[in-house]
């Protein structure tokens, strides 16, 4: 044994669930359809563990089969409990290979959980001076901490790790002694584990009463000290609470032996490791944790030395080949007949150019100086018209000499009769407007049809071309290095080094293409990626060719109101806190305002460290009971406005344009939103002052206005819609206001009798309810008691009807076919639908009446989006598309064409889809977007 051992053990199933729930709202689903997500979260804890911490011993500890001595002696334990989520079941078995192959023993033991486990190893242990650490979320091994043994929190959403000793544990439950922690679950009892307790004890009185008589046997030895209703609860329960505390007593003397030697941390067995994480398909962990390439196996491997093997194109390079060596490899792919040609001569491209003006299906990759379409050179094409083969054409650096070999192409570009395919070709379309370069005829993006099958997937070329075609690609970014002295530029590197690379790229893409094709048709997505997503794709690259204008000098006055503003809610804020502190140090934060000021009345939560949690989260609920509160939310509010926006947008000005080019984001969210990134113009506040004064810093051209339009309550109106209901579709023919509308039919009063507080909660129910919104969830976010949240909850089904038969239609729906569809047919999988846990199940139940409203949305507005480019470009208007912020759209119009632009706008987005109630778009025009809006 090592002369400071350090021992771990892990509580498995704690773990899991804390893994699997943290992905919840984006599980990782593998290319067949397995949700990876327990498994992923758990390894990434032990790993995280392991580099962090270094334990010279570890052991993980599962729950066995079957009931334990607690069931046996307590026929309810843990009865309550949902169901366990059947990913997670399915994910044990593969989570204890995954153990098995980082040589760490499992520790289970029939008839006792792994809290008895860890209890009996972890005390023993620590009765010896070995360091001991219980890695587990769950509060009750509290009980179990000594000076040697500690309770190790894993890491949750920004939250650390946490490591609790003594005097941790005394100061979380303010008590004298670890071990009291059993007597005040015992008289609180513990609703997870069904652990009775005491009938109406809670922790604050169960805290208070061993704090006063130590122990719960010294407590029900002295009861004739109780008063009043707590006296007689207590005394009536005698017999409850002493058997809760035996259910709550982790076991020390589990009959399991301390063997240090087998509890020795081992290396990993790498080549097992590598064969279950290929099959989930984590390729992160395999590069970062087995530092392999791509996940190339030990087996393949050993092929490369001598020739080449079946899969990928450059399967057969080494781990530890330099670039070098794998270029040397590359000239075997002749002998595997591919056929990838440098086109490196005016000759060849005559020659190339006929050859691709008479394809029916044109491949095309373009290889550039970076990443920004807007900052970056083009180096080079890639095009492939058949399996197998493919062609690099190189591009100068020279302009004048780039633009004409550009032209040279031109015709192939602009050649209507040939389908052009690509993998996320707005990328490429972009920088061939770059060079006056318009791409004519239909599209077929890869990453697009991927996205429309399997929209929860990712859609990386690699990811596909693994998944389809069992290849392993390796891109140029191989030769050129990510940082530091080895890397390169594109430009560094010669041609004959680059192209064959870049003709794997077109090729691959064919190759997916022919397969993806067969796979729309199956899945019955063909209409809605070639008549929406592939003529938007277009659309998005020259709106972000058009880039938006912001004026900096706005932007420099607003800093400077914002600046000044801070600092008088600075000032505020230390008059109200008594004294000066550091306004952006949650600890001293967290000492003002529970220490020293004593606001709330609940137990705040406190970090790792010891610390108050003072999230936005949890100061939002405390509002309301210290001015100095809100003066806080108000400070961080600004700060964060200030170094988001408007001190940020200024630097992102494109020298080149003048201009900020957002760009939009088409295959990430799966209910077909669009997001925008590098900026993110997609969260700037609405309504608020500081949202205000950032559109107010987004202005037209010189000579020109600004216009905006956008739907007015086009969710509401689809929900109208998809249930059919009379009185929705009624209150908006009336053209009354739906939110008074629907405040008086709830509140059974004329319309002009509704007051702003019934309209203002009225709003609140027709946005919360129809996305399945609970009692307590509307109760929270109107600052009602729950029994009115009730009231208005059954009062807008009585109202709304059909609705309330539309979201149960809409869930059965999705339980018989494992998915639901928008108007438009995308279809929102819901793999956990028919869970048998309630939470798993509960989720999947909202996204089934959410997503086809929310996605329905969408749609109709990318309709609108391409109709109106098409408009523009029929009249040959001179305005443009040049933002799509949700449901509204933002155009820099020339002033002659105002009046053609707003009808060819609100015609388009009011007739972009037919339904039960009229679409409305509210518009204006304004000298900036703020006016406008």
């Amino acid at each position: 044994m090592s002369e400071n051992p350090k021992l771990f053990l892990l509580d498995a199933y704690a773990l899991i669930y804390r893994a699997y729930y943290a992905f919840i709202k984006n599980p990782r689903i593998s290319s067949k359809g397995v949700n990876t997500s327990a498994i992923f979260g758990f390894v990434n804890t032990l790993e995280d563990v392991l580099k962090k911490e270094k334990p010279t011993h570890i052991g993980v500890a599962f729950d066995p089969p079957g009931p334990t001595f607690r069931h046996e002696a307590y026929e309810q334990y843990k009865a309550q409990r949902e169901a366990t989520p059947e990913d997670i079941r399915t994910s044990v078995p593969i989570i204890k290979e995954i153990i098995k192959a980082y040589n760490i023993p499992i520790l289970e033991i029939i008839g006792f959980e792994a809290d008895d486990v860890i209890g009996t190893l972890a005390t023993e242990a620590g009765a010896k001076g070995i360091n001991t650490y219980m890695m587990t979320p769950d509060k009750d091994y509290g009980q179990l901490v000594t000076d040697n043994v500690f309770i190790y929190r894993p890491k949750y959403g920004d939250k650390e790790f946490e490591v609790m000793g003594p005097e941790q544990v005394k100061a979380k439950y303010n008590i004298s002694s670890p071990t009291q922690v059993i007597d005040i679950l015992g008289l609180m009892g513990d609703a997870s584990d069904n652990i009775p307790g005491c009938p109406g004890v809670g922790e604050k009185t169960a805290q208070k009463l061993i704090t006063e008589f130590g122990s719960i046997e010294n407590l029900l030895e002295n009861t004739d000290k109780l008063k009043g209703a707590l006296k007689t609860k207590v005394e009536e329960n005698k017999e409850m609470i002493t058997f809760s505390k035996f259910l709550a007593t982790i076991k020390t003397d589990v009959p399991i032996e301390l063997d240090m030697d087998s509890l020795v941390r081992e290396n990993c067995n790498e080549d097992k490791l590598l064969q279950i994480f290929e099959e989930l398909e984590f390729r992160t962990l395999i590069e970062r944790i087995l530092k392999r390439e791509k996940g190339i196996s030990p087996e393949k491997q050993k092929q490369a030395k001598t020739g080449p093997i079946q899969g990928s194109l450059f399967d057969f390079f080494t781990d530890d080949d330099s670039v070098e060596v794998k270029y040397e490899n590359l000239a075997r792919l002749d002998s595997l007949n591919y056929n990838y040609q440098l086109i490196d001569s005016q000759e060849k491209r005559g020659e190339i150019i006929q050859k691709l003006l008479t394809t029916k299906n044109l491949s095309l990759d373009t290889e550039t100086s970076g990443m920004d379409p807007m900052n970056c050179d083009l180096v080079g094409m890639s095009f492939s018209i058949e399996e197998n083969q493919a062609y690099y054409v190189p591009i100068p650096e020279n302009q004048e000499e780039a633009i004409k070999i550009l032209n040279e192409f031109k015709p192939v570009f602009e050649n209507e009769d040939s389908l052009k395919v690509g993998q996320n070709m707005k990328f490429d379309l972009l920088m061939l407007m770059n060079y006056g370069i318009e791409v004519k005829g239909k599209l077929f993006d890869t990453m697009v049809a991927h996205y429309v099958i399997q929209p929860e997937l990712r859609h990386g070329m690699d990811y596909l071309a693994e998944i389809y075609l069992n290849y392993k690609t390796i891109h140029i970014d191989e030769l050129i290095g990510t940082r530091g002295k080895n890397q390169k530029s594109m430009r560094d590197l010669k041609p004959e080094e680059i192209y064959k690379y870049a003709c794997e790229d077109a090729d691959v893409t064919l190759k997916l293409k022919n397969i993806l094709e067969e796979e729309l048709k199956k899945s019955g997505a063909e209409k809605l990626f070639y008549d929406i997503e592939m003529p938007l794709v277009p659309v998005l690259a020259r709106i972000e060719k058009n880039g938006v204008r912001i004026d900096p000098e706005s932007l420099k006055q607003s800093s400077e109101h914002f600046t000044e503003t801070m600092k008088k809610v600075e000032q505020e804020i230390y008059q109200l806190a008594g004294e000066e502190f550091n306004i952006g140090s949650p600890k001293q934060v967290g000492e003002i305002l529970f220490d020293k000021l004593k606001i709330g009345d609940k137990k705040i939560k406190k970090t790792k460290t010891g610390q108050y949690v003072t999230s936005e989260e949890t100061l939002e609920k405390l509002r309301g009971k210290h001015e100095i509160i809100a003066k806080i939310l108000e400070h961080r509010g600004i700060k964060k406005l200030l170094g988001t926006y408007i001190d940020a947008l200024p630097l992102l000005i494109n020298p080149r344009t003048g201009k900020i080019h957002t760009s939009f984001n088409q295959t990430i969210t799966a209910t077909g939103r669009l997001s925008s990134s590098n900026p993110n113009l997609q969260n700037i506040p609405i309504r608020d002052d500081e949202g205000r004064e950032i559109r107010k810093a987004f202005v037209p051209d010189e000579g020109c206005t600004f216009f905006s339009a956008d739907y007015s309550q086009i969710e509401l109106r689809i929900i109208a819609h998809l249930s059919e209901d009379k009185n929705m579709i009624e209150a908006f023919h009336s053209g009354n206001d739906i939110h008074a509308a629907t405040a008086a039919k709830i509140y059974k009063i004329d319309i002009s009798e509704v007051t702003p507080d019934m309209r203002r909660k009225a709003k609140t129910a027709n946005f919360g309810i129809i996305y399945g919104i609970s009692i307590f969830g509307l109760a929270e976010r109107m600052n009602v008691e729950r029994k009115e949240a009730k009231e208005l909850i059954e009062g807008y089904f009585e109202t709304y009807p059909q609705i309330k038969e539309y979201m149960d239609k809409s869930i059965n729906v999705a339980r018989d076919n494992g998915y639901v569809e928008t108007v438009f047919h995308r279809k929102r999988y819901l793999a956990d639908i028919n869970s048998r846990n309630a939470v798993v199940r509960g989720y999947a139940e909202r996204n089934a009446i959410n997503a086809p409203i929310q996605g329905s949305a969408a749609d109709i507005i990318k309709v609108a989006m391409i109709r109106i480019d098409e408009q523009f470009r029929k009249h040959n208007l001179k305005s443009t598309m040049i933002l799509q912020v949700h449901d509204e759209l933002n155009f820099n119009v020339v002033l002659e064409e105002k009046e053609l632009v707003e009808k060819i706008v609100i015609e388009e987005m009011e007739n972009a889809y037919k339904m039960l109630v009229p679409l409305k778009a509210d518009s204006g025009f304004g000298k900036n977007w703020l006016e406008a809006h």
